[in-house]
């Protein structure tokens, strides 16, 4: 009977996951702006909604905090700095780690929200506001979640002090962004340096978690999500033109799925899958030469 009854919670934490995101990206198709859409909501509804255990060390506020940070730290690149790409990207990636080792929080999927508007030469203020007001539908959903035993409650925890060895190794993480940013520019492939790709690398460096002694299933799980969003990007909205929010229930459905099959939850392949929801918009505007 417990048994059932915490599958049926879980059930309700799924159908809340794929409201908010099917609410996500069919406000984005009717407004027409393609900011609204944010793939780290899905992240971010995996690692507060859906999985029963803490998944990174960070209070709520920091959460609505830091990735609205990120955003606007994004965007103040992409608008202001006079730097080459390569070193932009760069730059996005040590804004977010310098606000993660002053914070001591985990919440790497901020790396996402700082670097993604650099990568789709986003300039609008409204991207922000949309990472803002998702956050604290995010953090809020939690806590009502929590509230009325939908989810188990999960106190915050803290890392330790910030030392000469975490600054050595985000030091080390820049060095090889930069060096893959610039391959990326070199062979005109701006998808080697997708923001959950980044997230995954940093998340592996960082993370003592379980899944970075299997770095097969992740990579197998990068590899589902990836393709999972492009063929239903393809497929669903090219030859079958559905409307983008459908295309993204069966998108979360099926990651979610197979998350339960599997056993194991990997939040940045939430935010790989709907990175073609995006990308396949903003990255035909813009020729290959504007990534030089």
């Amino acid at each position: 009977m417990n048994q059932n009854k915490m599958e049926h919670k879980k059930r309700i934490r799924y159908i809340l996951s794929l409201l908010i995101i099917f609410l996500m990206i069919a406000i984005s198709t009717y407004t027409g702006e393609k900011e609204i859409i944010f793939p780290e909501m899905a992240a971010l509804t995996i690692g507060l909604w859906i999985v029963d255990k803490r998944v990174w060390k960070v209070n709520w506020w920091q959460i609505i905090l830091l990735m609205t940070l990120g955003a606007v730290g994004g965007i103040c690149i992409v608008r202001y700095s006079p730097l080459p790409y390569v070193l932009n990207f760069s730059l996005a990636f040590m804004f977010a780690g310098t606000c993660l080792l002053i914070s001591r929080a985990t919440l790497i999927p901020l790396i996402s929200a700082c670097m993604l508007p650099v990568l789709l030469h986003t300039e609008t203020w409204l991207y922000p506001i949309a990472v803002l007001s998702l956050s604290v539908i995010a953090v809020s959903g939690q806590k009502l979640m929590e509230r009325f035993g939908i989810r188990q409650p999960i106190e915050a925890v803290f890392a330790e002090k910030t030392g000469m060895k975490d600054i050595a190794r985000w030091s080390a993480m820049l060095f090889f962004v930069f060096l893959v940013s610039l391959l990326a520019v070199l062979l005109e492939c701006p998808y080697f340096i997708i923001p959950p790709l980044v997230v995954t690398f940093a998340e592996m460096v960082n993370s003592k978690a379980g899944f970075r002694n299997r770095p097969t299933q992740i990579f197998l799980f990068l590899t589902v999500a990836a393709t999972l969003g492009s063929m239903s990007q393809l497929i669903g909205y090219y030859y079958l033109h559905l409307p983008e929010g459908v295309i993204a229930l069966f998108i979360a459905g099926c990651l979610f799925c197979i998350f339960e099959w599997t056993g194991k939850y990997f939040a940045p392949a939430g935010a790989l899958a709907f990175i073609p929801t995006v990308s396949y918009t903003h990255l035909r505007a813009h020729e290959t030469d504007s990534y030089l």
